[in-house]
């Protein structure tokens, strides 16, 4: 099987800083906690370590690892970060034929702040990221047999109407993890564009932010997905999405987002699990637990997981579980890619697991489950 990873390419600056040296403030009464650095202060760090990152090729490398014929779309600069992201996808088996430099801007660059929960405060620089075109597309590199779409920035997010057509065209499966940049600021263009989509990953912070939109077509609440664990429901059933004073609930989305005609939605919700809906179901899956050294990167392990093993032929459950375990390897390592499991290990991991046990819904005895178009 075939692949294009189409979006970011970032080289990451990763700064660890001991919990003591840094105050840590978190809100009573919103989902919202702070790292706050003192002004003029040299703080000391544990350990300050360089990677590539970004949406697009870590999909590459996860995807590469699982023993998939992979290739990677990106922009870079003309510099030695271009240098550094071109060496490291090739050592991982990446084609880089699609890759190109760009003069007009520097390759892309973040610097992170891992600190207390190692959620880290992100400092990004998108660079070249955000001068993707259509000339860049060339027919010859659809020639694979799906095509996932990460975040694209700025003028590149102008790119993803003519990318999924031109994907579908080529008879791709296409597969899209935006950002929320991407989702707010050209919300309807996307919107427009869902129904072509095999596949749509959002974390829970990306799906609020279609409330309103959605909200316009559909209403706002809805039917709630039915959780008999008191005290346990996961806060994307319990609270819904909410966004700009606008709430619908989870299922109310799902329904919504497969109307358009999109095979399957996937909500992710960090330590509260994730969530699939088909036409005919909806699955839940827990974390797995472990110790979590950063948490950047694993939304894109458990995407292009879910979507690459899925395009190996395995069934829907059995990639969940693998997509959540692989997810969970990445956050026990400080960087996106360390933590990325090869495709003999990870089956033997899912073989071996007992702790995830999935929720199903039959989607045709839910509330208001009329998914017709």
């Amino acid at each position: 099987m075939k692949t294009l990873t189409v979006g970011g390419a970032v080289v990451d600056s990763i700064a660890i800083i001991n919990s003591d040296s840094v105050e840590h403030i978190t809100m009573r009464n919103a989902d919202a906690s702070f790292l706050l650095l003192e002004e003029g202060r040299k703080t000391e760090a544990e350990a300050i370590s360089t990677h590539p990152g970004g949406g697009a090729v870590n999909a590459a490398v996860s995807m590469s690892r699982l023993g998939i014929d992979v290739s990677a779309l990106v922009k870079l600069g003309k510099d030695q970060r271009a240098d550094f992201m071109l060496a490291a996808l090739e050592a991982e088996g990446v084609s880089t034929r699609w890759v190109t430099r760009d003069d007009r801007l520097p390759s892309g660059a973040a610097v992170l702040l891992s600190s207390h929960e190692r959620n880290a405060a992100i400092f990004t620089f998108r660079g070249a990221n955000t001068l993707l075109s259509p000339d860049d597309i060339k027919p010859e590199a659809l020639a694979v047999d799906q095509v996932y779409i990460s975040s694209l920035s700025n003028q590149s997010a102008d790119c993803f109407p003519y990318l999924v057509k031109a994907a579908k065209e080529a008879g791709c499966k296409v597969a899209a993890n935006p950002g929320i940049r991407q989702l707010t600021a050209r919300g309807r263009a996307f919107l427009d564009m869902v129904g072509s989509l095999d596949t749509l990953v959002l974390n829970r912070v990306e799906a609020s932010s279609m409330a309103p939109a959605l909200s316009a077509i559909e209403g706002e609440g809805g039917p709630m997905l039915p959780f008999d664990e008191d005290g346990d429901v996961p806060s994307a059933i319990r609270r819904g999405l909410l966004s700009g004073g606008f709430q619908i609930s989870l299922l109310r989305y799902f329904q919504c987002i497969l109307r358009t005609g999109c095979g399957m939605a996937v909500v992710t919700d960090g330590g509260d699990g994730s969530f699939i809906a088909t036409r005919e179901r909806v699955l839940y899956c827990p974390i797995k637990q472990t110790e979590v050294v950063g948490t950047t990167g694993a939304g894109d392990a458990f995407a292009s997981t879910l979507v690459g093993l899925m395009g190996l032929g395995w069934d829907l459950e059995r990639a969940l579980k693998a997509a959540v375990i692989n997810a969970a390897s990445v956050v026990g390592y400080v960087d996106t890619q360390t933590g990325l499991m090869k495709l003999g290990e990870l089956e033997k991991a899912v073989d071996a697991d007992t702790e995830l046990q999935l929720r199903e819904w039959d989607m045709a005895t839910l509330e208001g489950s009329d998914l017709a178009a």
